[in-house]
């Protein structure tokens, strides 16, 4: 069985601005409904809507906030009145957050510039009136500080298809590693680098070489610490861009592991697509496609299992990246 096969209804459960479902709960009373996340992605993960506006108690219609004064600690104010809901705003983020925390999210779709869920580019307006776009949401800063590990994008960035890939690998990994954090062990570390080590590296040559150097390490560090540090590293390795060029090296480094169960048909036809890939004549899911079936058929050893050819179930081969 691949390594992230689908169990019965087992989901990865993602939080989102309810705004993006369809609920009207922005200020004005309307919404902001994203097709792709209720329609598509809807399909292969569980929601866990969240509009910190409205459960701070602010009610719809509302009156509109925004973000003012430094960058670093902005306050957000009321567009007409004036209005300081920063400290109310902050109680209910750290509520709000630790029960989010214990519904154990895997990823978090956030509503871009929102002055509450904002993870970036949010305008923050100085005194003399003028807007930077260097700020973040107020709740998204909070989430975000309290679980730095939880993969987050915004709705705006997943309508590029090699994103919106990026940011469903990175949920997916992350729940692998929390199933290995529930029950760490040594043994469980190593087989789970061992099923990521091309997949990681991908992202991360230099991270890929220092994770596994942190696995065979006997120290006497104990287990459940051993996994928490390789976890934090693993996602940081993963948010590392996958260029053509590192892709190419793992295309081949598998096209090497499956050489011995081609014939001389079956090696042409993948060496060429790796190539077509690699001279931008051919998406990536090309090669892959092929060294997945090859791995698949033969059971190839270092090949079959490895996330880098099933990074999520039911998911198409990775887009290009470039």
């Amino acid at each position: 069985m691949p390594p992230d096969a689908p169990v019965g209804n087992d989901r990865p459960r993602l939080g989102v601005s309810r705004c993006l479902l369809g609920e009207r709960v922005r200020f004005d009373g309307g919404h902001k409904h994203d097709r792709f996340l209720t329609d598509v992605l809807g399909r292969s993960v569980e929601w866990v809507p969240v509009c910190p506006e409205l459960e701070m108690g602010l009610g719809v219609p509302r009156e509109a906030v925004r973000l003012e004064g430094g960058e670093a600690a902005p306050r957000m104010v009321g567009v007409r009145t004036g209005r300081d809901h920063s400290r109310t705003m902050a109680r209910f983020a750290a509520v709000r957050v630790r029960q989010l925390a214990g519904l154990g999210l895997h990823g978090y779709v956030f509503k871009r510039r929102s002055p509450s869920c904002g993870t970036a580019r949010v305008r923050v307006y100085g005194g003399d009136g003028a807007a930077s776009r260097r700020g973040r949401g107020l709740f998204a800063a909070a989430f975000m500080e309290a679980l730095p590990l939880v993969p987050v994008e915004e709705e705006g960035r997943l309508s590029d298809p090699v994103r919106r890939e990026a940011f469903m690998e990175r949920v997916f990994a992350y729940r692998r590693w929390r199933a290995l954090a529930a029950a760490p062990t040594r043994a469980a570390l190593v087989a789970f680098h061992a099923a990521h080590e091309l997949q990681l590296r991908a992202h991360s040559p230099e991270r890929c070489r220092a994770l596994g150097r942190a696995v065979a390490e006997r120290t006497g560090r104990r287990p459940a610490a051993l996994v928490a540090s390789y976890g934090a590293a693993f996602m940081e390795a993963l948010a590392v861009r996958a260029t053509i060029a590192k892709q190419t090296r793992v295309l081949r480094c598998l096209g090497e592991l499956c050489r011995g169960h081609l014939d001389a048909a079956d090696h042409r036809e993948l060496a060429g697509a790796i190539d077509a890939y690699r001279h931008f004549r051919a998406p990536l899911a090309a090669p892959l496609t092929l060294l997945r079936h090859h791995a698949e058929k033969h059971r190839v050893a270092g090949a079959w299992g490895q996330t880098y050819l099933a990074p999520h179930p039911g998911a198409p081969p990775p887009r290009d990246r470039v």
